[in-house]
């Protein structure tokens, strides 16, 4: 059914925890990376030589790719040079991609090879240093995972502030921004397809012995997380649109908040104690609380735009709120950043920028002026409840790709052989 053999991080492996990951505006907690694997010595007996030496040469390359590039993958500055003549994140995504449709003829219509290779991977927010098993689904769950990762690394560099020609404050271009959306689309399709169609190919027991890495409620959590920096995007946007109403603004904070929070919720109960992992924890909390700082903020403006003397009380209370929150998803944010491996936050843009400067000076006027109208009891002290909207993103529909046809002739050759 699949050997599972896991190697504790005392044993002296491999992991890749560099001290610092630099300028952080979407955490990526560790990549997988996979070790190599000979195939002719499993497949020797069952493929041609030409499939097997095509399997190992794909793989060969990722291995190497994935060893240079994730070290560093996080940096704004990163080593371009390889053997393989630029070892980046598309080159690294695009190999994935070709391996892919010559892995899947492994498991294809239930194939007994599907057991033959072990396939080992090291871990990073699990305490295993690297986790072996005898499952090639095992490897389509960690190549898919892999493929998400990259994708939400080429987000961090697209969202990391640059200075402009003009030489004013370093700012994240427009195109940036849209390319990004599409990216965590992307990205947030790789995990819904790994949750939904990859991970019930394992026995339930295989499923609860994977690295906490490709724990379900990790990858929901992952997807989750990048639909949430989504609407932050389109959040930002909104704000510096002089179309976008409040009415808007503030059911996009409000979707911002439950995305955050199933984030959250996904990786409540799981064992995330290895650095990686609690810093993992840590961003969420930060990013979760930071979008109910925004939720209530617009929601206060809107309660103030009513002329009852209940509803200004509630949107000094909504404003009251923001003002807590955010100041506490400052504190979250310091404490983030200072878990290892130690981070920083690029310079401050977007939804977040405005809201530093918009949040304590409107929570001030508002609560000032309120206080001189109506006496301070009748100032609601507990914040209302923020409206429930419906979840309006979706991941992209991503479906695993056909098998290669080579498999096709293969699979003849190999019931003739079998029949000899």
């Amino acid at each position: 059914m699949g050997c599972i053999v896991s190697t504790p991080k005392e044993s002296g492996g491999n992991r890749r925890k560099p001290g610092s990951i630099g300028e952080v505006f979407v955490y990526i907690p560790g990549f997988r990376i996979p070790k190599a694997v000979d195939f002719s010595v499993s497949l020797g007996d069952h493929l041609s030589k030409n499939l097997v030496e095509r399997l190992s040469a794909l793989r060969t390359r990722i291995v190497v790719m994935a060893g240079q590039e994730a070290p560093t993958v996080t940096r704004t500055k990163r080593k371009n040079a390889t053997q393989h003549g630029g070892s980046t994140l598309a080159d690294l995504h695009q190999a994935l991609e070709d391996y892919l449709p010559i892995l899947l003829g492994l498991v294809k219509d239930g194939s007994h090879l599907q057991h033959k290779v072990q396939f080992v991977w090291i871990n990073q927010e699990d305490d295993a240093e690297e986790t072996a098993m005898s499952n090639a689904w095992y490897e389509v769950l960690s190549v898919l995972h892999l493929m998400a990762m990259l994708l939400l690394s080429q987000a961090n560099l697209l969202l990391l502030p640059r200075t402009s020609a003009d030489g004013y404050q370093p700012k994240v271009s427009a195109e940036s921004r849209r390319a990004s959306i599409d990216i965590f689309l992307k990205a947030a399709g790789y995990l819904d397809c790994a949750v939904r169609h990859v991970l019930p190919q394992f026995p339930a027991a295989l499923r609860r012995d994977l690295p906490v890495d490709l724990a379900e409620g990790v990858l929901r959590a992952l997807c989750l997380q990048a639909l949430g920096q989504v609407v932050d995007i389109q959040l930002g946007m909104a704000i510096d649109s002089a179309k976008a109403t409040l009415a808007v603004k503030r059911r996009l904070a409000c979707e911002m908040v439950k995305y955050w929070q199933q984030a959250q919720d996904n990786l409540m109960n799981l064992l995330l104690t290895n650095g990686w992992g609690e810093k993992h924890r840590l961003f969420v909390k930060w990013k979760y609380v930071e979008a109910k700082a925004a939720a209530y903020y617009y929601h206060g403006l809107i309660l103030d735009e009513g002329n009852t003397e209940k509803s200004h009380g509630m949107a000094v209370a909504a404003l009251q709120a923001a003002d807590e929150y955010f100041k506490e998803s400052r504190r979250a944010c310091e404490a983030f950043n200072a878990a290892s491996p130690l981070s920083r936050n690029p310079p401050l843009w977007g939804t977040v920028k405005y809201l530093s400067e918009k949040i304590p000076k409107d929570t001030s006027s508002k609560v000032r002026i309120n206080r001189d109208l109506y006496s301070h009891e009748k100032i609601m002290e507990t914040a209302p409840t923020l409206p429930d909207f419906a979840l309006s993103l979706k991941p992209d529909d991503y479906q695993l790709p056909s098998v290669d046809s080579s498999w096709n002739e293969e699979n003849v050759n190999q019931l003739k052989g079998d029949r000899r």
